[in-house]
């Protein structure tokens, strides 16, 4: 059973959903309900989500320590647990993950990868940039992107 539930954050309203104890989907500044098929409950998985979520917007949490699950392709969760290498505060380039994962020719891939990252921010494809420094592509938009990247450079 998927339980999601909404909370008010600086991003506006964001959804989080679980199954099975485990965070699968973080839908940001998101006004309408994403999953029809879901349990609007509460959990205490949840919950926990909500409060590293606030901490890290507040500027006091740089690592999350959730139960992750993302669905994807074997290439893409590979892509995704990647991300995780890149530290709080720094940026690295779509090259430098396609390094990473033993597989320098696939940077486009990559990108395509992050784009259907469902649990940015908790998977920071937001530290993801173009090999010349420049912001490039992200599914929230570039703007978004940006304030993540300087709310961690603070």
């Amino acid at each position: 059973m998927i339980n999601i539930f909404s909370y008010r954050t600086d991003l506006g309203n964001t959804w989080i959903a679980e199954e099975d104890g485990y965070i699968t989907r973080i839908f940001l500044h998101r006004e309408s309900t994403p999953l029809a098929e879901a349990s609007y409950q509460e959990t205490a998985v949840l919950k926990e989500a909500y409060q590293q979520l606030t901490e890290y917007l507040n500027g006091t949490r740089q690592d999350f320590t959730l139960p992750l699950k993302p669905q994807g392709t074997p290439f893409q969760i590979k892509v995704w647990y990647a991300l995780l290498n890149i530290p709080y505060g720094n940026t690295a380039s779509y090259q430098d993950v396609a390094i990473t994962i033993g597989n320098e020719r696939a940077a486009r891939a990559i990108g395509s990868a992050n784009r259907l990252n469902p649990l940015p921010i908790f998977l920071p494809c937001h530290r993801v940039i173009g090999k010349n420094g420049s912001l490039v592509g992200y599914s929230e938009g570039l703007h978004f992107k940006t304030c993540l990247l300087e709310l961690e450079r603070k």
